[in-house]
């Protein structure tokens, strides 16, 4: 939504939201470009009568500020159905959809129309350091760059559009990263979830390209359903017809490689097999539309990673501060298994605040547990209003330590901090500000 807000407020509107408990780097990033932001939800957020509402999908029916639009009689409409309406009707639409990665590669792509003059617009779900910003119209002279790149998230569009995001947004060229369970809130099941990535296969031209992994099962079920779009697969050590071969067993340099030709070697400071896999993704998406695998290498060894995603914060008597964006178990892993793999025999404390709606539902509780095997020591925090009992996950793991406080845990973490390593704080919010408070502490 706050992407949303930039983009609208650069088509000439002008722009101010609502939110509850608002927090950087997204406030921040609205305030720098002069949109208004109340916080909290009030009828009277309403009296200027604006010419339209964008509701988030977050709102529902109760919510004071829904109900004074609906008795107001004003125009609304859902985020995904106005981007479409206003922004995405003369693009080449570039989506990255699945599971995880998806801001991610969204970035990576991105910069690497950037990097090759190409001027994208993007609307991305964190803040890619190579721009500073979430979302833009484009960076071309007169708004006239033909590219806009999207994460294009299954979620529900809004209360009024159950339909998820990436329906409305009509992509040429898809990425599908990956697919699990997840969103158990408004999805019942995988099967569920598999019916609308589908919908999204069902609206991609027959011109267009579809990008996935050769070895995602979810994904070739969904494929099987019906596909009316060439497919792009990619691997990672094995054969495809892009492949990954790595270098370094962390993820941190491996070589591309487009039907059993070399194309060049990436060398960067990210990790993890899931980064190989974004950024194979992203070098192929670019390739449709003429931007050569070298090209787009080079692009990618000056990517500087989303902002939340393995950013570190600090580093302090042998400590490193880690914030990581984590959502889901399989999120969790792949991160801990690239540092474990960075790092080698050093200490890795994680630290997750479970938050996202599935993991706040505790359908994810023994791939949770195990998610965590990599650290030496796991501490997770269990909030009055969690609504599941965290020492279930004890039966599955004996390297994890339950907080029911934020003080609890920086105590804990002083205690560890004395033999120094790597401190990895896992959330999808802003985890009570434990950020700050913990590099004061230490």
């Amino acid at each position: 939504m706050g992407g949303l807000a930039v983009i609208a407020k650069q088509l000439g509107n002008q722009v101010s939201g609502s939110d509850q408990n608002v927090y950087p780097p997204m406030c921040t990033q609205l305030q720098q470009q002069g949109i208004q932001l109340m916080d909290g939800y009030r009828a009277e957020n309403l009296d200027v009568e604006p010419d339209l509402v964008i509701i988030g999908n977050a709102l529902s029916r109760g919510n004071p500020e829904v109900e004074a639009v609906l008795n107001k009689g004003l125009p609304y409409v859902s985020g995904p159905q106005w981007l479409a309406e206003h922004v995405l009707q003369d693009k080449w639409v570039l989506g990255v959809a699945g599971t995880h990665g998806k801001t991610t590669t969204a970035s990576m792509l991105s910069w690497i129309l950037e990097h090759q003059g190409f001027n994208p617009g993007f609307l991305i779900g964190g803040i890619p350091l190579n721009f500073g910003i979430s979302a833009r119209l484009d960076g071309g002279a007169e708004n006239k760059s033909g590219f806009f790149v999207i994460e294009a998230d299954e979620y529900d569009s809004a209360f009024f559009d159950k339909r998820s995001k990436f329906v409305h947004y009509r992509p040429r060229t898809a990425i599908l990263n990956n697919l699990e369970f997840d969103h158990a809130d408004i999805f019942p099941d995988l099967d569920a979830i598999k019916q609308q990535f589908h919908h999204l296969v069902r609206t991609i031209p027959g011109e267009g390209l579809i990008i996935c992994p050769e070895c995602d099962a979810n994904i070739n079920d969904v494929l099987t359903m019906g596909c009316w779009t060439p497919v792009a697969k990619t691997a990672i050590d094995a054969d495809a017809q892009w492949q990954a071969k790595l270098l370094k067993a962390d993820g941190s340099q491996f070589s591309v490689i487009f039907e059993n030709i070399g194309q060049g070697i990436i060398d960067w400071a990210l990790t993890g097999k899931h980064n190989v896999y974004n950024a194979l993704s992203a070098i192929v998406a670019a390739n449709q539309i003429g931007i050569l695998p070298k090209d787009a290498i080079a692009a990618l060894g000056q990517f500087v990673n989303v902002k939340r995603r393995m950013e570190v914060i600090a580093r302090i008597n042998g400590v490193t501060l880690y914030d990581d964006f984590a959502h889901h178990p399989t999120a969790i892993a792949t991160t801990l298994d690239g540092l474990r793999k960075q790092v080698g025999q050093e200490r890795i404390i994680a630290i997750v605040e479970p938050r996202s709606n599935t993991m706040r539902l505790g359908v994810h509780t023994e791939t949770l547990a195990k998610s965590l095997g990599n650290a030496d020591l796991a501490i997770i925090y269990q909030p009055q209003n969690l609504g599941w009992d965290l020492s279930k996950l004890l039966n599955y793991a004996n390297n994890i330590k339950i907080c029911q406080s934020l003080d609890g845990i920086i105590a804990q973490l002083k205690v560890e901090a004395a033999s120094g390593g790597h401190f990895v704080l896992m959330s999808n919010g802003s985890f009570g500000g434990i950020y700050q408070r913990l590099q004061e502490e230490l």
